[in-house]
């Protein structure tokens, strides 16, 4: 079947840690004895997956399928949250982790999408200047890390820790402001330039949306899904807790935020007014501190 569909030699033949023996080195035995011609070159053989540190089993009343998971969670998000567990090893999977993943890729996307619009505001002609050398090491530095990470056994959760990095970088500048003729020159050229490698990296990964608002408004509606509001719903809310604001009802303000808090709804104040964004349940935030 293999020489059927790709030839006596291929790249890259993969299945789960249980079928290294016999199934995978009998394979192997008939092919070279079939054909002395047959190679492959990367066996790749993946760990088990548990469920809140049990084994997954109907039996035990445990499984689910993807379909059931990308019905409350966006596929980016489930494939940043498996990428962060190398392929080899076991994977635990949990309603915590998966949080903790989708939070993760909202400010991923969130960051990139805020850098975008800056770099849409100001004339290309200030990109002139070259990036300074502290922002060029950064750059070098996530890099190197991915090219050597990946050149580890395909090492990718390295990798998403590395994104740190740059991410916080880019945050830095988003809101270092006031700055005229070369140094903003040099801020807008380094926010590019950051952006740039991590789009490239993030494609890479299959982790690079076609467009940073629309797949921020998917993930928001998953997260209204998963707390069983609407987005209008959750805007009347903000709108009770402005009202109780102005009323010096000090106890419904802080009662607003900590009731949408509990379902993964957090209210962030700015000077232009008050949005809201997904966040980890408290409860689940609560389980992670005492986990750790």
């Amino acid at each position: 079947m293999s020489a059927a569909y790709l030839g006596h030699s291929f790249d890259i033949h993969g299945g789960g840690m249980d079928l290294v023996f016999p199934h995978h080195e009998n394979e192997i035995a008939q092919s070279c004895a079939a054909c002395n011609q047959g190679n492959v070159s990367y066996w790749i053989h993946n760990g088990f997956v548990t469920v809140d540190s049990e084994k997954m089993s109907k039996s035990l009343g445990n499984f689910f399928t993807i379909r059931q998971v990308i019905d409350l969670y966006h596929p980016l998000a489930l494939r940043f949250f498996l990428m962060g567990t190398h392929y080899r090893s076991p994977i635990n999977y949990s309603v915590l982790h998966l949080e903790n993943a989708f939070e993760r890729i909202f400010y991923i996307y969130q960051t990139l999408h805020d850098c975008e619009l800056v770099l849409s505001q100001h004339d290309p002609g200030l990109q002139k200047d070259s990036v300074p050398p502290n922002i060029l090491n950064g750059i070098k530095k996530f890099h190197d890390e991915f090219f050597a990470s990946m050149s580890d056994d395909l090492h990718i959760a390295v990798v998403l820790a590395a994104l740190s990095d740059p991410l916080k970088t880019i945050n830095d500048l988003l809101h270092t402001r006031n700055r005229k003729g070369k140094r903003q020159a040099m801020r807008i050229e380094s926010l590019a330039a950051l952006e740039k490698i991590i789009r490239e990296i993030l494609a890479v990964l299959g982790l690079m949306p076609t467009n940073y608002s629309k797949v921020l408004q998917q993930l928001r509606e998953k997260a209204l899904k998963r707390a069983k509001l609407t987005e209008d719903q959750v805007l009347q809310k903000i709108e009770e807790r402005t009202a109780a604001s102005k009323a010096k009802d000090y106890k419904k303000y802080d009662a607003v935020r900590k009731d949408l808090a509990a379902i993964g709804i957090a209210l962030m104040d700015t000077p232009e007014g008050t949005s809201w964004r997904p966040a980890i349940p408290l409860a689940l935030q609560e389980q992670q501190v005492t986990a750790t």
